[in-house]
């Protein structure tokens, strides 16, 4: 692949990175332009255009290819003005697929909730099998840093990724389908559509499909072709895999559904029940996701990943038999928390510390349903922390899964995470 016009990077974080560097090492000469909307485009050999100038540079035609980062929504206007204009625009993800797809195994895994944890699974299982086999997208390295060297890749990707993806997978997964990131998308009509491009076009692919996405009816249309659905696990070979998810650091049912499907593609892929088995022993939570502490006797559980509902009820059917405190919400995204609302008390929480934005109809959804729990809004999770050290009594286990992203309060879920684990060291480790 060549490029004969200079290239704009449209984001900076860690795929635009990965972009500049194999645009760098592939024709050393070549000019690369950047573009941000907010933060920092501070990325090397690179010069930087202001996002109000772009209309004049696409009539001017000074670059020839837009390289767009997933947190940039495909639906901004200024893609179709460069369509119009002639000029394409890609991404981190479809340049690996023109350049490094060939005579590979690809498999691609999305899902509203556990494609990481899917992925890594996966992952775990064919390296344990003795298979050379990398992990990329939201996990592991960007695209362009995985490059070629493995000969089988896990893709873990988001809708951003699914939305606009050029090459067919080898297997694609989905573990399930809810509403999310609408202002990225648009509509939830859109958000379903885009996540399901993984398997809803013509190609010839295997499907896996997690257990609630096969009672989805949107997932099934999108299948089109069902003799594509890799075959179910034996009764033997589920009973296996649920024994020793038991034994491991896979938490719910929800991780048991994960592990069951990351199985069901690592078999297709050629792993051995063994190394399945091995795969599961070794895997360790991720990072934010019910990532688990003790400071002073209590639970602490940082799931700051959480963004949906449908992640904060995974997260509470964890913790069973439990006193939970759970500390909710962040910026809005018009998810709907009336049936979180409604499980609450049927989960062992009895009390509820809400953040801004969504906090505040999570609060008025509680309180109409139940009235023994104990709410109160805070205003950050400084306050959220300082109400809970003086309720102690109430519970034995702390749960930050807000059901929602954190942008309006922190740069990104890890920030918010990482301070919520912070304040509960230092309120509770003495205790």
């Amino acid at each position: 692949m060549q490029f004969d016009a200079p290239v704009l990077l449209y984001g900076a974080g860690r795929e635009a990175r990965s972009t500049r560097a194999f645009l760098q090492a592939r024709q050393p000469g070549l000019k690369v332009y950047v573009t941000v909307d907010s933060g920092s485009s501070d990325i090397p050999d690179t010069e930087q255009l202001a996002p109000d100038s772009l209309p004049n540079a696409i009539a001017h035609r000074r670059f020839g290819l837009i390289v767009k980062s997933p947190g940039v929504s495909r639906y901004k206007p200024i893609f179709e003005a460069a369509r119009a204009a002639g000029i394409p625009v890609t991404s981190n993800l479809n340049l690996w697929g023109a350049v490094f797809r060939h005579n590979r195994t690809v498999i691609a895994i999305t899902g509203t909730k556990g494609k990481s944890t899917t992925a890594t699974l996966t992952h775990l299982m064919l390296t344990r099998s003795g298979i050379d086999a990398g992990l990329a997208g939201n996990v592991g390295l960007a695209p362009l840093e995985i490059a070629d060297k493995h000969a089988v890749v896990v893709f873990e990707l988001s809708s951003y990724q699914t939305s606009d993806m050029t090459f067919v997978p080898d297997v694609a997964a989905i573990t399930n389908l809810y509403p999310e990131h609408v202002d990225w998308h648009g509509s939830v009509e859109r958000y379903y559509a885009d996540k399901l491009h993984l398997v809803d076009r013509d190609g010839n692919f295997a499907v896996a499909l997690g257990r609630a996405a096969r009672g989805n009816a949107l997932v099934a249309r999108a299948v089109r072709d069902h003799r594509r659905l890799l075959p179910d696990l034996t009764p033997e070979q589920s009973t296996t895999i649920e024994q020793a998810v038991a034994r491991s650091r896979l938490r719910g049912s929800h991780n048991l559904d994960n592990a069951q499907l990351a199985a069901q593609i690592a078999l297709a892929v050629g792993a051995t029940l063994d190394g399945i088995l091995q795969g599961i022993a070794a895997f360790r939570p991720l990072p934010h996701r019910l990532e688990e502490h003790v400071f002073g006797g209590v639970t602490v559980v940082n799931d700051s990943i959480s963004t949906t509902p449908e992640a904060t009820k995974a997260a509470l059917a964890a913790y069973p038999g439990r006193r939970i405190a759970l500390i909710a919400g962040g910026h809005e995204r018009q998810q709907d928390y009336a049936e979180l609302a409604s499980l609450l008390v049927t989960r062992g929480v009895n009390t509820l510390v809400t953040l801004p934005v969504t906090g505040e109809r999570l609060a008025a959804a509680t309180l109409a349903q139940s009235a023994d729990i104990a709410v109160h809004q805070a205003q950050d999770i400084e306050a959220a922390i300082d109400y809970l050290g003086n309720a102690r009594s109430r519970f034995d286990t702390i749960i930050l899964s807000p059901g929602a992203p954190s942008y309006n309060q922190f740069k990104n879920f890890e920030e918010r995470g990482n301070r919520f684990v912070e304040l509960c060291r230092a309120r509770f480790a003495g205790d």
